[in-house]
Order: C-alpha cells, then structure tokens, then sequence
C-alpha cells in the first residue's frame, strides 16, 4: 500500500473512536517501536531480501559452466524482474497491525458483553422464579395459620407464624435482588449498544484492513519466490562444486595410493634390515644378560659374607663390651678402695678430707688435660708437615712440567707460597713454646699449632722422621691427587676456629684458604673483630634466627666446562636474599688460584628486601691448561658466603666395553673374530695404538703334562722416555704364572699407569727410592719367572693365535667410539691367552688393558655340538636327534659309534659304523627311548634326585685308533597324574540338590601337562573349566567333582582322566540318589545387597507332587532302591542356626498331597550385640580418660588460681564439687556384658559401627527336615516315618552393605511401635531420617496396604549429604488386633526397612448403673445427687468426655420439630424432657472430661437441681470416648413438687412434655371452706381379671405414696392419706390394702389394689369407679383415683 492512500485513510477516519482506537494512534506517532518490536526480526530479513538482490545474481554466475546457461540466464532474469517490487514501508506495515490488534480488541469486548448480558438474563430469570415459589409458600402458610387458628393449637401456629415471617424476609430480599440485576442488565445492554455502534462506524476500516492484509500478502509470495530462485541457483553452483571436488578427490587418491605403494616397499626392505639387526642385538642381549647374572651372583655372595661378618663382629664386639663393663666396674671399685684408703689416711692424720679430696681430683683431671693436649699438638703438627712436603713435590712437577715463560710468571706466586710457608713455620716454632692456658684463650688461632711448655722446636727433617706411612703414601698418588693438592690450602687446622666462627665447615673449606699469606690472615684477624664488635648482626624475625646462608646463588657452582686455553667466556649468577629481612651483600674478592684468570664485574645493589636478587657477571679468560677450583667471596650483613669456582679444561676420557674376550673351544685351523669397543666420552681427541703386552706377544706354550698354557705378556721395564716425560710406566703384575683354568672367569692383571716421576725431594727422596726399588724388584723377579717358563721354545716355533686385526692404531675423536678386531686362530691344542695394551699419545689418558683367551682343540674329527641337549623327555616315549660330525682329514675314515653299555636298553645311534668322506660331513640318527627301568640301568650316569642323565658317546677312528666323544644330556621324568583320593563316596543326595566332594590332581612330571576328564555322565561334572586344564611341573590343583542325582538309585561309576599322551587315569565313585517326599521350589535364594537394619524377602514355597505310589507311571519318593515313602500329608521343619540374621516363616508345617505350602524368608542384617558392647566399653574407656586429663588439668588450674580469701561457703561448694568428680571418675567402668542396650553409649556405638560398616557377605544352608505321615493326638508322633536323607536344604546367600540412610530419632531404632491405640483413634509419630551416604539422594516409599491401618503422611523427596529430615506415619486402627507392616525408604542403591507396628484396642467400659438414672422426686429449687461409676477394662488409658443431650449443639434444630406428643409414642426420639426457666441445665455431671487409666475405674456424680415443679424432667448422658465413639447412654429422670409429697402409679392420663401456658401452682388455689380441695391429679388403675383359670386370682396393681425429704421446711410432720367412698370400693370389688396412714419423710408407702369380679358384674361393661385420696402434712393435697377394672378371657390375645 503506497503511503497516499495510508494517509487518506488516515484522513477519512472519523473523529468518534473510541479511546483505545486514540491510544492506538498515538503509538503510531510516537511509540512505535513497543508496537512493532514483534515484526522487526521479519522487517529485516525482509529489507536484506529487498535489497540484496543484486548481489545475490552476480555471485552465482561466476564459474558456471556452459549448459547449464540458459537456466541460470532465466533465473537472472527472474531475480531481476523481481527487484523492481516496491515493499511497504514500515510505518505503514506498523499502523496496519495496531489496526489490525485494536478492531480485533472491540470485538473481544463486544462478545464479552453479550455474554455478561446473557448471564445476567440468566439470573434475573431465576431471581423472578424464585420469587414465584415464595409467593406460593407463603399462601400455603397463611391457609395452614388460618387451620390452626381455627384449631387453637397455639404451639403450631407460632411455628407458622415464624415460617411466615422468614418468608416474607426471603421475599423482599429476592425482590431487592431482582431490581439489582434489571439495573445491571440495563446497563450492560447499553454498554452492548454503544459497542455494535462502534462497530458498525468502523466497517469501512475493516474493508481497508482487508485489502492491506492482502496486499502485504502478495508482497510475501513474491519474496517468497524470490528465495525460491537463489535456492535454485546456490543448489546449481553448489551441484558444480561438487564435481570440480570429486576429481579433485580422485587425483588425491591415485597419488595416495602411489606413495602407499611405496611406503610398502620401503617398510618391507628396512624390516629385512631390521631383522638382521635384531638378531644381533638380541645376541648383544643375550650375552648381556648372562653377565649381569653373574654379577648378581657375586654381589649376592659378597652380600652374604658380609652380612656373616658383620654378625661375627657384632658378637665380638658384645664379648669385648662386656669385659669393658666387667674391667669398667673393677676400676671403679679399685679407686672407690683407693679413696676409702685415702680418706681413712687424712682422718687419721687429722686433715680436711673434702678439701684434699677435691684438690686431688683436680690434679688428675688436669693431669689427662695436658696428655690430651700434647697428643693433640702432635697429630696437627704431623698434618701440617705432610701438606708442606706435599707441596714441595707439586712445586717441584710444576718446573719441569711447565715452560720457561709460563715458569717465569708462575715464580712469584711460588715464592709467596714459599713465603708463606716459612711464616707458617715460625709460627709452629714460636707458638710452641707457648703455654697452653694462654694459647687455648685465643679464639682465631688453631689448636694444632699449640704446643706444651716443655716441648722445643723440631726440625723439619726429624718431624719428617716421625710422619706415618699412610700420610707419605699420598705424595705418590697419581697426577689427579696431585692436582687436587694443588689447589688446596697449606696449612690446614691453622685458622680452623677462625672458619669455625664463619660457620664454614672442615669439609666444605677450599685448602687454598688456609694456604694464605700473612696479609690474608691480618684480613681475617680483622674481620673477626668486626664480628666481635657486632658488625656482623644476627637476624631474628618473629623470634626465629635465620641460621642458615643468608643468599643462595643460582646456578649454585660458576664451572666453566671444557675450556681453551687463550678463549674469553662469561657467565653470570643470581644472587638470592634467603634470609627473612632486608639485608645486602659486598665482592670481598676471589681465591690466589684464580685472580689471573677471572675477574668479577658486580655492582653492589645496596639494601635488598627478603627474597629479592641481584646479578653477578664472572669472566673466565684461561692461559694456563689445567683445571683450577676456588671461589668468590662475598660479604654481607649477617656474615661472608661465598660462591666456589670450577674450571675444567678439555680430556680425554677413555673406556673399554670389556676387559675379557672369551673365543670358546675351536678345532685347529679356525678363524673366530671378535671386537672390542673403544669409547671417548671426553671433549678432547687423542691417537690410541694397540699392541701385545710384550716383544713376542701371540706367542703360544706347548705343555706336554697338562692341555692349558698362559702367554703373560709384560711391558718392557726400559722403554725409552718421550719428549715431557709423558710416556707410560710398566704395571706390576701382583701374580706369578697366573693361570686361568675357567672359561667364565675373568683377567684380573692388566698393565695400567704411566711412568712415574722422579724428582729429587729433600725431605722425602729416602721414601721416593725406596718405592721405586720395591716395584724394580718385583719387575726382575717377574721377567726371571717368565724367561723360565719359555725355555724350550724359540720364537720361530711359536705361532701367534690370538692376534690383532687390521685396525691397531688411530685416531678417536670427542665423543666417539672405535671398534677393534681381535682374532683367535687355533694352532696347537691347548688353552691359549693373550694380553693387549692400548696406548696413548695424551699424557694425562692411562693405558687401558684387555685380555683374551680360548681353547685348541686337535682331531680329525670334531662334533658340531659336543653337548647333545634332549631338552626333558619322558618315559616311553621315542626323542630323536641328528648329530653331525665333520672331518678336517684329507682321506676317507671309518667310524664306529658306541654307547655304554647300561644304556644300550635305551639309547642308540644309527647306523653304528660309517664312512666319513674328506673334509665332508656325516649325519648319525640318535634314538632315545627311556624305559622305566632307566634309574636301576643307568647307575651313574643317571641322578635320581634331580633326574638327569648325561650318557657319553664314544665315535672310534678305526684306522688311527682315535676317538671323539660328546655327551648326551637329558632330564627324564615321569608323565603320571596322581588323583587323591582314588575313590569318592558322595553318600546319600537327593534330587534336588548336588553334592561337591574336592579331589587332588597331581603332576608328578616336571613338565606341564594338559589333562582332561572326558566321557563325564550326564549326572557329573567336574570344575573349574569343566575338568580340562594344564598342570605346571609338580602342581597340585584341586578340582571339584560335582555329583547330581537324576533318580533314586545307588550310583557306581568310575571318571577317566586323560593325559596329552593319552594315558588314562581311573576315579571311582559311588552314591545312593534320594528322592525326598518333599521338594522347594527354589533350592537357592540370592538376596540383593540388604543395609544394615533393612529387610530382604524372598518368597519359594514346599510342594507335596507325591500323589500315588505307581512307580510305572512317574518317579516315586524313595531312598536310593528302598520302598517308596507313603501317599499323605507330610510334615517339614526348617532349623535356622542360632545367629543367623534369617527368618524363615512359617518354619513348621504340614504339606497335603498335591498342595504347596508359601514360605517367606527374610534377611535382616544388624551388627553384633557383642561388637558394639566392645566398641561402646572402648568409647566408654576413651572419655574417662578424656575426662580424667580435664579433671586433672582443672584441679591444676585450681590449685594454681587459688585465693586465701575464698570464703567457708565457696570452698564448702568446692569440697562438694571435687567429692562429685571423684565420684564419677572413681566409679567403675560397665562391661560389655553389664551395658544396657538403651543406654547412650550403647546407642551411639551402634550409630559409629553403622556409619563405618564396609559390608560383608554370607553364605547360610538352612536344612528342611521331612518326615512323612499325620500325628494323632493320642499317640504323638510316633507314626512319622523320618529319615535324616530326605533333608532338604536351602541355601542363602546373604550380601550386607552400609545403609545410605538411617534412623535418628528414637536412639536409631528401625522400629516404629504405635502400642496400644483405640479403635478409630488416629496416632502419629515422628520418624527422623539422616543422608550418611556422600551422594544426593532421591527417596522412594514403598506403598503400604491401602486398606489397612497406617498411613504414611509426609514422605520426603530428596536428601542432600548430611540433611536430616522427618516423615510422619499415622496409626488408625479399626479391628481390635495387632497389626504390622514394613515402609522400604528406596535409594538408589539400598533400601532401608522401617517395621512399623500398633495395636488396636476395643475401648471396654463397665457402667455401675442402667439405661436408666432416676433421681427421684425433688423439692423444687433443692438439688439431689447421684453417684455412679465407670471402669476401663481394657489395656489402655481412656480418654473421655461426658455429653448431655440438653446441652448438645444441635438442640436449637430438634427444637423445630413437630412436638413429641403429637407423634405416636413408637417414633418419639426426644429423650430431653422438662428444662429449668433459668436456662440453666438440669442435670449437671462432674467431671466432665478426663482419662481412665487401664484396670481403674472413675466416679461421676449427677447433680439434679430443678427450679420448677414439673414430673417430666429428664435428659440423656453419653459417654463418649476420644471424642468419637460413644460408650455409654444412660437416661436421666427426676421430677420436683413445691409439695414435699406425692402420687404414683396406674396408667398416666396427661402428656410428659408441659404445656406452653403457665398456670398457677395448685396450692395458690384455696378451696372454700367447708369442700374438698380441688384434686391436683387423676389417676388411673387398671385391673384385668382373667377368667377361665381354675384358681381364682385376683387382678392386682399397686399405688406408691411418697414423702418427700427436705431441709428447707420449718416442720418436718408426716404425710398422712386417706381414701373415701372405702365401701363403695369393697361393693364393686376393690380391695384396697390399707384406706389410710401415715409415710414418714424420705420413704415411700407401697398401696396394694386388687379386685374380684361381683356376681352381678357383667364382662362385657368395664367397671369404673371413682375414689378421692387425700395426703396431708403441712399442705393438703387431694387425687382423684379412677378404678377401671375388667373382665379378660384366658384365650383372648393380650394387646
């Protein structure tokens, strides 16, 4: 819709809308986006439609091929077509749809106003028909009102003049409310006017609305083809994507499967290599771990002789302890005698023995003082003198080694060592003279340069004298000892206390430190005092001193690794604050060794907070090749540290795989080879050479006497020096002649170390020669031994057999390796060893040594396998093998092949003679056969404990009476199975049931067997695996073997068990089958995982199928081939084991043929009573300690807080409060067996046992005893046939997992017991229940019997971990029983079983009166009581409450009946009579409400108090219970008189219910004077005489005359009466029995009436005759008596 026409509609709309029309316009103007946010999301989509239509016709023409042209040239065209569509602007679209939402609002309101309109139609109908019916009853009412009016009932036209009245009320208000609603209709009709009104100016809106809705209609199917055409177009590109990426796909693949083809090729070709290498390598690995084996071995066997002689040390050194102790004690008591003597000595002499006692003492102890000293000046002296001497021989080695110009510049240095060095010795000289009291007080100096008073100055060449052995034996170490003498310190111990007090420990001290100069001991002089003045601070933070390095460096060591001499490096560290405040740091300076080599560049970073760091940069510029160690120096606050240096150059480190090559045994005229590796793991190359040990090295010895010879292959003792002394020095062998007679043993004597140096040493030269004429002895005597040993041999004549290979000498870089050849040709027979050297040209690498050896073998022939291995055989079975043997002759030889002759049974070799071809070989068939007799055949050759056999095989040379024997080794063994025991007997089994008996299978071989039990009958089975399985060697498995009894017979049969070799081996077994009367449905019973305190059911029941003893048609109860058991009812009793957590009911009973009995078994797991009496006397045993510990702790506190000032009363109260704790903590503890189970500790040891239970899981058998036959009541039992093997059994396995949720009200019981409750009364309880579980928990209920008693109110849903909630059980009986449930609280995993039980009570009651309660006749306005009583006999308390009928809430609506005497007295059910006018009730009954308590019984006293006189009082009790059922009714009855007199008796003539008028007491009416009063009351006697009987009787009734007691009359006379007109009685009949007299007050005078009929009576007239009776007291009071007498037939029906 253009926006012309939306404007000119928007003129044309009239001005009378309605407001919500306004509103609408208003929102168009200037709200519009609350109106339209709902179509915005769809304005969008559609405005991108709109106006994207020329991009989306360019994107899909690019790369579209050429057929499919002309379609997408069309779409494009189309696309194009439609871009020209103007959409709607959204304004318009907006005014449309709040149009469009305020017309459809008008016609929501318009129908809602019809229907108000309709409804209130509705009412205003209903309102006008009930008014029409009110019209109705009231005319009826007044016709009724006029009929009593005419009637006089006054009592009936009061109830209608009310009806009347209410009425006339309903009336008016019906015609109120009918105005109402004609008011509302009017305006609702109104409203409904205007709104049709409304509606009709507005239809051309709705036309306009119409054509907009179709329009904005046709705008979405155009946009909607729209999408259509892109869909067609991207579904096109998207289709040619397609293809272009299939081919794309294809290419890949072709070129995947290409390069897969090549990947296969390539794989296959690196497995052959691989397979090649693996081999060996699995070869390197085989051997390698045969080595380690046997190391193993040997450090096992060094282990145990250690372990023995630590053992035997140990007890040495206890015998050695205990003389000690023994010469200890004899010591002691020498010097106790000693000091007896000496103190008896002194007192003899009169002196003070405490003072001479302690002088002497002193004297002694100062007397091992100064031994200790001087011992202690020695051994320091003697270190100090070693290091010095130690020093000299470096300075000397560092001359010669070193150039001149490297001499030069190391020459001052040399001479401040000197320097210091004579400094140090003047010091010894000058601090030895010194005392050593003096010297011991200064705290820098060391105590090694102290010496006693007495001792003079040595020289140096005698202290030299007085050093140990061990101490110069280190001046000949290697070049590595002396290089670490090199770098350290000179004089060691001499500012040992000084270090000491720096906290720098012996054995972390650099030696160079204390090899200072004088200068450098001022330094540290002074910075001791420092220290001591307290330059130096400790540091305490928060109370703790920081005692520890106070900065850590990282990396912890500055080492320079694998330098150059003449090459700058620089590193850089990280100094770390470790201490715990602010502290700094300064550069004191580094180590002598290292000032020309480094130099530090650190910028002290002043003050530096607790774990803060600074950089240090070190620069390493090395001149000289040697490694040097020292360490920069710092300082700071706390005291110095410092950071040690390493500076390593480049080496060569060598090192040989293995020092040992053992060839093995070889024939003569073999070439074996073998390498060796050498590695350098070094940064420095070097050149290596390889050579023999000696000048004629190789060389063999052939020994006549024995088959083994050694070649010992020496260094020569003179070998000519090279340039720097750098050549190596010859070993000394420690052996003479050694000889290696094992193979597996290794070479021990290698030649190793290098020349040693020579140096003239003034101090230590005699020691220096001595050493070296020690090893030039060894090296003659050993040269001597060897020139013995080759006597007889020229070098020509022995050929070399161990040599070397092409590989002999080279170069080997750093980090390589090198492998060398070595070569074993056999020559001569014999055992052959050779020693090798490897040499090179670095002086600081040591020669490495290596031997090898191997075996010569010389014959014409030689076995290829000397040591024939047939592995394990058995017996009597076939073993073959092929033996192959070679000849090395150049003719033809005939063997023979012999065997021993014990074995010749067992063993052969085919064929036993044979040629043998040159230089070819043979093949020999071996058969070994092993019979049972091999053990008594073989003798020797065979050892019977460890069942091996080596037979030796003889090959005979025939021609050159030669042999060759090898040897065959076997372990044979046995193939039995052994099964125990041999024989089964399963006993009796009956059908139903399977029998398990447990035998034995051996395997007495030592090799594994399969074995298997085959051709098993149907009624066996054997497990595990179903008897098949394979034995180790000399295993014993245990197998079960299963018996079931398929028919009642004896059983006897054997088990086969087979072997692999298929040896048979018997079983033999025998059972008798029972078939028992009786059988369980289910014989085994799984319960799911029950919690603790739950309950588990299962259900199976015990059926009687024995219906007939024909054995022809089915299977008949009977024991194995005895006589079937009789038809008839059978009995079965299951016995439960005492403990068991089972309970099976009914457990007895009686099974009729063809019946089946239910049994329900219950699991319900608890813990132990005795498991928790512990745990509860343990817990109880915890807190008596616990409280014991507090008591103490308070009874300390109040001995320390105590007061002189606490008064008598405080510490009276005290005095008690101390007696009570000792009480409680004096008191005996219970045992478990005195705790009470509803005590708190035994409840909360049950609640911790709970909550801690892991689970477990048991097995039960309960046994079902059978016996068949019925017992009779006289003769018992003694006709049931039993038999013990007609037992049914039941089996139960029983699985207990801790509860998810528990108890924890009622101390955690599980049991909810209501006790007694009445009949129709309704108890609840409380049950508390507790998440225990670490899991959120949704519960579940189990649905309890809808039609019985409990009812479960509130369940809960969810239990969070730890949450406690309650649920609420009600109890409502209606049978006077018990009854019991259970309530399953469900989890997820456990349930939790709630038993739940209550007993219904019968309220019983005993009421001491009747029906009926009659108080008698009262005086009016005077009370009477009564008392009557109620008795519970039933079980429990009564609660009651008392109800009068008078008093009841329901008493205003009986009112509004019609009146009791107008109904006949048959449906009359008032039983409320006359009440009093002060509105107060008659009867009143206390109590009113209480309880009864079960076996008493309560009083109730009835008060009757009328104020009026009236016969008909009366009114009726219940006895309610609990407030529902009703006990007791009893009927209350009184009357009052304002006369203390009375009448009774005869037919009454008046109603029992007063009448409405009052009339005046009869004793306001007086009579005249001189006439009878007016009679108060008629009353009727009835006299039926029976005629027809043969004895007269007369008819007789009886007239009661009372006098009525009082307190409140002045005079208290008698009541007289008296009748008249006697006479006239007597004539007609009447016999009164007294006409007058007197009734005392509170009594009641009985009148007996009897009449006979006269002789002129006749039967068909009643008799009626009037008499007056006239009382007198203090009032008169006059009756009229009417006698009515009649004649009745004795045959005639009584009414």
């Amino acid at each position: 819709m253009e926006d012309k026409e939306i404007s000119y509609s928007e003129e044309d709309e009239p001005k009378s809308l309605l407001p919500f029309l306004e509103e609408g316009k208003k929102e168009d103007k200037a709200g519009q986006f609350s109106d339209g946010e709902e179509h915005w999301e769809d304005y969008k989509l559609e405005e991108e439609l709109a106006g994207g239509g020329n991009m989306g016709s360019k994107n899909p023409s690019e790369g579209v091929p050429d057929e499919p042209g002309s379609s997408m040239e069309s779409l494009e065209h189309c696309l194009g077509d439609t871009n020209n569509i103007q959409p709607m602007k959204y304004t318009n679209r907006n005014y449309i749809f709040t149009l469009q939402r305020n017309l459809k609002e008008l016609n929501d309101l318009a129908k809602e106003k019809e229907f108000v309109v309709q409804k209130s139609r509705g009412k205003l109908n209903t309102c006008q028909q009930r008014i029409k019916m009110l019209a109705k009853q009231l005319e009826y009412v007044d016709m009724e009102i006029e009929k009593e009016e005419e009637s006089g009932d006054v009592a009936a036209l009061s109830r209608f003049q009310a009806m009347r009245r209410r009425l006339y009320m309903e009336l008016e208000k019906e015609k109120d409310f009918e105005l109402k609603i004609a008011l509302a209709l009017e305006e609702d009709m109104l409203e409904m006017w205007q709104i049709e009104t409304e509606q009709g100016k507005y239809k051309m809106l709705h036309e306009q609305l119409k054509k907009a809705e179709e329009e904005l209609e046709m705008q979405y199917q155009e946009r909607a083809k729209v999408r259509i055409w892109k869909e067609k177009i991207a579904a096109l590109q998207a289709e040619e994507n397609q293809q272009s990426r299939e081919k794309k796909e294809e290419e890949a693949l072709k070129q995947y499967e290409e390069k897969h083809k090549k990947s296969l090729e390539d794989a296959k070709r690196n497995h052959e290599k691989a397979v090649c290498f693996l081999q060996k390598s699995m070869a390197r690995v085989h051997e390698k771990n045969a080595k380690e084996e046997v190391k193993i071995r040997e450090h096992m066997e060094r282990r145990i002789q250690a372990v023995l002689s630590l053992k035997n040390s140990i007890t040495s050194n206890r015998e050695k302890l205990q003389t000690l102790q023994v010469w200890n004690k004899a010591v002691a008591f020498e010097a106790k005698k000693r000091e007896m003597k000496m103190r008896e000595a002194i007192l003899a002499e009169g002196g003070n023995v405490t003072k001479e006692l302690f002088l002497h003492k002193r004297m002694l102890e100062h007397e091992k003082e100064k031994q200790a000293f001087q011992e202690q000046q020695k051994s320091r002296k003697i270190e100090i003198v070693s290091k010095i001497l130690q020093e000299k021989a470096f300075i000397h080695k560092q001359k010669k080694s070193q150039s001149r110009t490297k001499a030069i510049k190391a020459g001052g240095k040399l001479e401040d060592s000197l320097m210091g060095r004579k400094k140090a010795w003047q010091c010894i000289e000058k601090t030895g003279r010194e005392s050593a009291g003096a010297i011991s007080q200064q705290s820098w100096c060391s105590p090694s340069a102290c010496s006693s008073a007495g001792e003079g100055t040595a020289s140096v060449g005698e202290r030299s004298e007085n050093i140990p052995q061990d101490v110069l034996s280190e001046s000949s170490e290697g070049e590595k000892e002396r290089d670490k003498t090199l770098v350290g310190p000179e004089f060691p111990g001499l500012w040992s206390q000084e270090c000491d007090l720096h906290k720098v420990s012996k054995e972390d001290m650099d030696l160079k430190q204390l090899a200072t100069s004088v200068d450098k001991k001022e330094i540290f002089k002074k910075k001791m005092e420092e220290f001591q003045t307290g330059i130096f601070h400790k540091q305490i933070v928060s109370g703790h001193e920081c005692k520890r390095c106070t900065f850590y460096s990282k990396p912890s060591c500055i080492h320079f690794k694998d330098f150059d001499v003449g090459q700058t490096y620089k590193k850089k560290i990280t100094l770390i604050n470790a201490s715990y405040s602010v502290n700094f740091c300064r550069l004191v300076g580094i180590s002598e060794s290292l000032k020309d080599f480094i130099s530090v560049h650190f910028d002290p970073p002043g003050k530096m907070s607790a774990g803060m760091s600074c950089e240090v940069g070190v620069t390493f510029k090395p001149m000289i090749n040697e490694t040097l160690e020292g360490e920069v120096m710092f300082m700071a606050q706390t005291g110095s540290f410092s950071v040690p240096v390493k500076c390593t150059p480049k080496r060569c480190t060598l090192a040989l795989d293995k020092e040992l090559i053992d060839f093995g045994s070889h024939v003569v005229g073999e070439t074996i080879s073998r390498t060796i590796t050498l590695t350098n793991s070094g940064a420095l190359g070097t050149r290596f050479k390889v050579q023999a040990s000696a000048g004629d090295g190789g060389t063999c010895i052939a020994a006549k006497a024995s088959s083994g010879r050694t070649v010992t292959q020496l260094f020569s003792d003179h070998v000519p020096e090279q340039k720097g002394s750098n050549s190596p020095v010859m070993s000394v062998v420690e052996k003479k002649g050694q000889i290696y007679p094992d193979h597996s043993e290794k070479l021990t004597a290698c030649a190793a170390g290098g020349e040693q140096q020579r140096t003239e040493m003034s101090r230590s030269s005699g020691f220096v020669e001595q050493l070296d004429q020690d090893v030039l002895n060894s090296r003659s005597d050993l040269d001597t031994e060897n020139a013995h040993n080759l006597v007889g041999l020229s070098p020509d004549e022995t050929p070399v057999e161990i040599m070397l290979g092409k590989v002999t000498e080279g170069e080997i870089g750093p980090f390589s390796s090198v492998k060398l050849q070595v070569l074993f040709v056999p020559a001569i027979p014999g055992d052959v060893q050779a020693e090798f050297v490897i040499t090179f040209d670095n002086s600081d690498c040591e020669p490495l040594c290596f031997s090898a050896i191997g075996v010569s073998i010389d014959v014409p022939i030689w076995v290829t396998n000397p040591n024939i291995d047939l592995k394990i055989c058995m017996y009597d079975r076939l073993y073959q093998d092929c033996v192959v043997i070679h000849s090395r002759a150049k003719t033809t030889l005939r063997l023979k092949f012999e065997v021993c002759k014990e074995l010749s049974k067992h063993m052969e070799l085919l064929p036993k003679t044979g040629y043998i071809q040159a230089q070819s070989s043979f093949s020999v068939q071996l058969k070994f056969l092993p019979r049972p007799s091999l053990p008594e055949d073989a003798g020797s050759y065979f050892n019977e404990e460890m069942r091996v056999l080596e037979v030796p095989v003889t090959i005979l040379i025939m021609d050159k009476a030669k042999k060759v024997n090898f040897t065959v080794h076997a372990i044979v063994t046995t193939s039995d199975l052994e099964i125990s025991p041999a024989q089964i007997d399963f006993g009796y089994c009956t059908i139903y049931e399977a029998v398990q008996a447990n035998i034995t299978l051996t395997n007495k071989s030592i090799l594994p067997q399969e074995f298997g039990f085959v051709g098993l009958p149907e009624f066996v089975e054997i497990q595990p695996n179903d008897g098949l399985g394979i034995l180790l060697p000399l295993e014993s498995l245990t197998l079960d073997v299963i018996f079931k009894a398929n028919k009642a017979k004896e059983y006897s049969f054997e088990l086969t068990c087979k072997s692999e070799i298929n040896r048979q081996f018997k079983l033999s077994c025998k059972a008798v089958g029972v078939h028992p009367p009786l059988e369980l449905s289910h014989s085994l019973v799984q319960f799911a995982a029950t919690a603790l305190n739950g309950v588990s059911t299962a259900t199976l029941y015990v059926m009687n199928s024995h219906v007939s003893v024909n054995h022809f048609t089915h299977a008949v109860p009977r024991i194995g081939s005895g006589d079937a058991a009789p038809v008839g009812p059978t009995l079965f009793e299951f016995c439960v084991p005492g403990g068991c957590p089972v309970t099976i009911t009914p457990s007895v009973g009686t099974v009729l043929p063809g019946k089946k009995s239910l049994i329900r078994v219950s699991f319900r797991p608890t813990l132990s009573d005795q498991l928790i009496r512990e745990e509860a006397v343990r817990r109880l045993g915890r807190a008596a300690a616990a409280g014991a510990e507090i008591q103490d702790r308070r009874k300390d506190d109040k001995r320390k807080g105590k007061k002189l000032s606490i008064s008598k009363q405080q510490s009276s109260k005290q005095f008690v409060r101390d007696g009570g704790h000792k009480h409680l903590t004096g008191s005996k503890q219970p045992t478990a067996e005195e705790l009470n189970p509803d005590s708190d500790a035994y409840m909360a040891a049950q609640a911790f046992l709970m909550r801690s239970f892991s689970g477990r899981f048991e097995k039960y058998v309960i046994p079902c005893f059978v016996a068949s036959g019925h017992i009779d009541e006289k003769k018992g039992s003694e006709n049931l046939s039993y038999s013990p093997y007609n037992t049914l059994y039941l089996e139960l396995h029983c699985p207990a997992v801790a509860p998810a949720v528990v108890v924890t009200s009622d101390n955690g019981k599980n049991t909810v017991n209501f006790g007694d409750v009445a009949i129709g009364h309704r108890m609840m309880k409380r049950i508390a229940v507790q998440n225990i579980s670490p899991e959120k928990l949704e519960l579940g209920f189990s649905v309890l019997n809808p039609s019985g008693p409990f009812l479960l109110v509130r369940p809960v849903g969810m239990l969070e971990p730890g949450e406690n909630k309650t649920i609420i059980i009600s109890f409502c009986p209606d049978e006077d029983k018990r009854f019991y449930e259970t309530l399953d609280i469900q989890t997820a995993r456990t349930n939790l079983t709630l038993s739940i039980t209550g007993h219904g009570v019968m309220p019983s009651t005993v009421c001491s009166v009747g029906e009926v309660l009659d108080m008698g006749y009262v005086i009016a306005r005077e009370k009477a009581t009564s008392t009557f009583q109620i008795q519970n006999t039933s079980t429990l308390t009564l609660r009651y409450s008392i109800q009068l009928d008078s008093l009841s809430p329901t008493r205003d609506k009986d009112q509004q009946r019609p009146p009791s005497f107008l109904i006949s007295s048959l449906q009359r059910t008032e039983f409320v009579g006359t009440q009093n006018y002060n509105g107060l009730s008659v009867f009143s009954i206390f109590p009113t409400e209480g309880e009864i308590f079960a076996g008493k019984s309560q009083d109730f006293i009835v008060t009757f108090s009328p104020d009026h006189e009236s016969l008909y009082y009366s009114d009726r009790l219940k006895v309610v219970l609990f407030g529902k059922r009703t006990a007791h009714v009893v009927h209350l009855k009184g009357a009052a008189r304002d006369q203390p007199m009375f009448v009774e008796g005869g037919v009454p003539l008046d109603v029992p219910i007063e009448s409405l008028a009052v009339t005046p007491p009869a004793s306001s009416q007086e009579a005249p004077k001189g006439e009878l009063p007016e009679p108060v009351k008629s009353i009727l006697l009835m006299l039926e005489y029976i005629e027809g009987e043969h004895s007269v009787v007369p008819a007789r009734t009886e007239l009661r005359i009372g006098a009525i007691r009082t307190t409140q009359l002045a005079s208290k006379k008698n009541v007289e009466f008296s009748f008249d007109s006697v006479p006239l009685l007597q004539e007609k009949g009447f016999a009164l029995g007294a006409g007058k007299g007197t009734v005392e007050r509170g009594q009641v005078k009985l009148i007996s009436v009897s009449w006979v009929p006269p002789a002129d009576f006749h039967a068909d007239d009643p008799l009626l005759v009037t008499a007056l009776l006239t009382l007198k007291s203090d009032f008169e009071e006059c009756y009229r008596i009417l006698f009515m007498a009649k004649v009745v037939s004795a045959n005639a029906p009584t009414e």
